[in-house]
């Protein structure tokens, strides 16, 4: 068999998969598995980065090069994969807590660079290794062990964030459409950029149903509308309504009154709009590809400033930066 002609078999590893029972990880790691056997590129030119939490076993779980970081960091250690291997095909695992809370301040410098790496954010509105504290994305009330009297943080919105950070690729996707997961994961590969995917991931111990209002499959056609560049944004059973945009307002009309979606308009405010709809509760929520846009990629960027440097002042040496005359000492 071809290296490039793999299936999503071969990217299982030999790790026995720990997950409670139910969980939407399961969904994940499939959906990725698949898409990455896709995408004609070898195993060793993956390479999955997570931070600490449940989905950040991702990691044993891959038959690709890994790295199981700290919490928060892996955006931090993604890029120093990324800087020092540019041919990797790096992606980043993490969830709310870990990317939004303790790891919330590498998350946006990581997408504001636009470096080359697919960040995977599962958002299950809890911390769900530690047991259930509410989280970043936790909304208003949620009582849990650390608000027993229910949260008064008004939460993330994750897609807002990443357009507010002017990541080049934001998306939203759910555990529970596998088929919809596939094709956001597909595009987020093939973005040149840093490509930010939201997931809607339920934890089914800790805090079970949280997203059931827009991921049930007897609802969801009725509450959801998928975002798909180029076409009418439609919902419903039949699609028979849509979402026009009234002076930048969104508004629900007839299928055929519904405007078509560009994500790749040069400011993201239409975008935001749309990820903002939470606050809109007549309105489906979205899904799908909110932003796509091409920008410099910063490691390009930065192997361009190496390569002028060494034609200017030749490749140096490790020696001569620590020993440099340029040093003094204290006393």
């Amino acid at each position: 068999m071809s290296e490039t002609c793999l299936s999503g078999a071969d990217f299982k590893s030999s790790q026995e998969v720990r997950w409670c029972p139910g969980c939407g990880d399961y969904a994940v790691l499939n959906s990725l598995q698949s898409v990455m056997a896709d995408l004609g590129i070898p195993r060793e030119n993956f390479a999955v980065v997570s931070g600490i939490g449940c989905s950040s076993r991702f990691p044993y779980y891959m038959n690709t090069y890994g790295f199981h970081s700290i919490h928060g960091r892996a955006p931090a250690v993604a890029t120093g994969v990324k800087v020092a291997n540019p041919d990797l095909s790096v992606w980043v695992v993490t969830g709310d807590g870990d990317g939004l809370a303790i790891g919330g301040n590498h998350m946006i410098h990581t997408l504001r660079r636009n470096l080359d790496v697919k960040i995977l954010l599962f958002n299950n509105q809890i911390y769900g290794l530690t047991k259930g504290q509410y989280s970043p994305t936790s909304p208003v009330g949620t009582k849990a062990k650390s608000t027993p009297y229910g949260s008064i943080d008004r939460p993330f919105n994750p897609i807002s964030l990443a357009l507010g950070s002017r990541a080049t690729f934001v998306a939203r996707t759910m555990d529970t459409q596998p088929k919809h997961m596939k094709a956001v994961l597909r595009a987020a590969a093939e973005h040149k950029g840093s490509a930010f995917v939201e997931i809607w991931q339920n934890c089914v111990i800790f805090n079970d149903g949280a997203w059931r209002e827009w991921t049930d499959k007897k609802v969801r056609d009725e509450s959801v509308v998928n975002l798909v560049p180029g076409e009418r944004m439609v919902f419903g059973a039949q699609e028979s309504r849509g979402i026009a945009l009234d002076c930048g307002d969104p508004k629900v009309v007839l299928a055929d009154k519904a405007s078509v979606w560009d994500p790749s308009t040069p400011t993201p405010g239409v975008a935001t709009v749309l990820a903002e709809v939470d606050l809109m509760p007549d309105l489906p929520r979205a899904v799908g590809i909110f932003r796509k846009v091409d920008m410099p990629l910063y490691d390009r960027g930065l192997h361009e400033q190496i390569r002028l440097a060494q034609q200017d002042k030749g490749e140096g040496s490790m020696e001569e930066l620590l020993y440099t005359p340029d040093t003094w000492e204290v006393d």
